[in-house]
């Protein structure tokens, strides 16, 4: 297993939830004419059972002295309940008024239907697209658009199945 430096931290899931965490990422402000100015990133996470409950640590790999900005998504049976939160240190401090999250839940009954958006020069993106029964994220394909000069990617959707998306924007 490789060595992962940097900071973590630890939640404990209640039975029947499974939390997933993103972290906020800023835009170089050399490339902000071309990309978003937020991109999103699925923190690496390890897992134990302690009695009947989920324990995952959470890693940060590089810590920023004015904080990392967290998006927090517990998956329930049929909800999915959004936090945010920032670590700071070695705390991290959650939000007690939430933030106001723009997400939607995509369905289809096509056969197979394609989200396409594009990446940054560090391969991140501004949206994330996630299975509610696993949380598992869906792997984009990606693929260089020769019109456009740009990485882009596309998901690839099963019919009949909801995902839960969501995206980071400035407002």
């Amino acid at each position: 297993m490789e060595a992962i430096q940097g900071k973590h931290f630890s939640i404990t899931d209640p039975e029947g939830v499974r939390t997933v965490i993103y972290e906020v990422y800023k835009t170089k402000k050399e490339y902000l004419n071309e990309y978003p100015k937020y991109t999103v990133g699925r923190l690496e996470f390890t897992e134990e059972l302690v009695g009947k409950y989920n324990k995952k640590t959470f890693y940060v790999e590089d810590p920023q002295d004015d904080g990392n900005q967290l998006i927090i998504l517990s998956f329930g049976e049929d909800k999915v309940i959004i936090n945010n939160g920032i670590l700071i240190g070695d705390e991290v401090k959650i939000t007690k008024k939430p933030s106001p999250f723009k997400f939607e839940t995509i369905y289809a009954e096509e056969p197979v239907e394609y989200k396409e958006f594009q990446y940054t020069p560090n391969l991140k993106r501004q949206i994330s697209i996630i299975d509610p029964e696993t949380t598992e994220e869906i792997k984009p394909t990606l693929y260089f658009d020769d019109k456009t000069n740009e990485v882009k990617g596309k998901c690839k959707l099963k019919p009949y199945k909801s995902y839960f998306a969501f995206e980071v924007r400035e407002k």
